[in-house]
């Protein structure tokens, strides 16, 4: 016999054991890829997303609150800036592109945004959002609205529906406006937070029935484009540290790493625990094959006298160790998709944030190798133990 009949065999005759000792592995190596996955596209992808802008420009606050209130439509606004705010910022000879934005409604959940049609230039380099024809953009004057391509799937909008505000950012069928909009526009897809939101004319956020008459003077944010990195500095030297009235938050990247800093413990905690399963994984593989030696010595016997030596008879164990790790560490990818392909939908829920479940990492790699590695390793005990079988006395017994 070969010795990749001999583990093929072992492993079929222990089948049981087998499967559960290679679902443990393949839990461990799934929920280890899918940790590490999960967290790299997160970071990359929500410190490379600005909108095509530099800052923000809101009320004092946190600087991680203002993006993610103006850039994720995450967070409530920490309060309203004037009109002269606005006007000042656009003015300053280092901005290239100031657009405001105001915001305080809904529609069944998804945030209504009133902003200019100025928002609407390239969110990324090279990329540019596209209206699907025939639509078009809203016309500042008019009760009309651009819809991103996540929302108006969810709520089932097309070119020609029309629909009413309602009040806060939290639905309540009690809280409807009067007013009413016609959607003209949907957004094709872009993969960013601007797929969730429902855009209509800067105006018609400011003067919506039940809003107050001071609403209509005052902003949520400014978002600013910059034409260098100096102007930032400056800017942000001007309201941050010389004022205390105004936040300036720049660059939006290096502050959306503030929110990964300040998670970071998590992550730790969960690749602990992905690694306390591995070990334990790797346990119940030494387990398994450790039990079974005293039914396994007549068979060890046996090979021993038909003229296998001991280095080979400890060698078919160690690969059956590792035919285990290998068969969880192919079962692992099935976890791990199962796992990202769910985190990947609730972001994309929550924040309109795609993550690729194709996109390559090296933690594909060595995770599962690390784990075979370690069932491996595991294999070592009762291979030595195969090792010291005596011929004579089990081929007797």
């Amino acid at each position: 016999m070969t010795l990749g009949r001999i583990v093929l065999k072992s492993l079929r005759q222990y089948a049981l054991s087998t499967a559960v000792t290679a679902t443990s592995m393949a839990l461990a190596s799934g929920l280890m890829m899918a940790i590490w996955m999960v967290k790299a596209q997160s970071e990359r992808t929500f410190t490379q997303i600005t909108g095509g802008f530099d800052a923000v420009l809101g009320a004092r606050s946190s600087k991680l609150q203002l993006v993610l209130n103006a850039v994720f439509h995450l967070e409530a606004s920490p309060a309203n800036i004037a009109w002269k705010d606005f006007d000042e910022v656009r003015k300053n000879p280092g901005v290239k592109l100031a657009v405001p934005i105001a915001m305080g409604d809904n529609f069944r959940g998804y945030r209504i945004v009133g902003t200019l049609p100025e928002m609407f230039g390239e969110y990324a380099p090279g990329r540019q959002f596209q209206v699907r024809a025939p639509g078009r953009l809203f016309d500042p004057a008019l009760r009309e609205a651009v819809v991103g391509s996540f929302a108006a799937r969810r709520l089932g909008l097309k070119r020609g529906d029309r629909f009413h505000p309602y009040h806060g950012l939290n639905f309540d069928e009690q809280q409807a406006h009067a007013e009413e909009y016609i959607v003209v526009g949907v957004l094709e897809p872009s993969n960013t937070p601007a797929d969730r939101v429902l855009w209509i004319p800067l105006e018609g956020v400011q003067t919506m029935s039940g809003h107050g008459e001071e609403h209509g003077s005052e902003l949520s944010a400014v978002l600013v484009a910059l034409n260098t990195p100096l102007a930032g500095r400056a800017l942000e030297q001007l309201y941050n540290k010389q004022g205390d009235r105004l936040t300036f938050a720049w660059p939006i990247g290096a502050t959306m790493v503030e929110l990964f800093s300040k998670i970071g413990w998590f992550d730790k905690v969960l690749t602990l625990i992905a690694a306390l399963v591995a070990i334990v994984a790797a346990g119940s593989v030494l387990a398994s094959i450790y039990n079974s030696m005293n039914e396994r010595r007549r068979q060890i016997a046996i090979l021993r006298a038909l003229g296998a030596r001991q280095a080979i008879v400890a060698l078919t164990v160690v690969w059956e160790a590792t035919a285990i790790g290998i068969l969880g560490a192919m079962l692992g990818f099935c976890v791990y998709f199962g796992i990202l392909l769910t985190a990947a939908r609730v972001l994309r829920n929550q924040t309109g944030v795609v993550l690729e479940a194709w996109a390559c990492h090296p933690v594909l790699v060595w995770a599962p190798l690390g784990l075979v590695g370690l069932s491996a390793l595991a294999g070592l005990v009762p291979a030595l133990k195969a090792y010291r079988t005596e011929v004579a006395e089990h081929l007797l017994n």
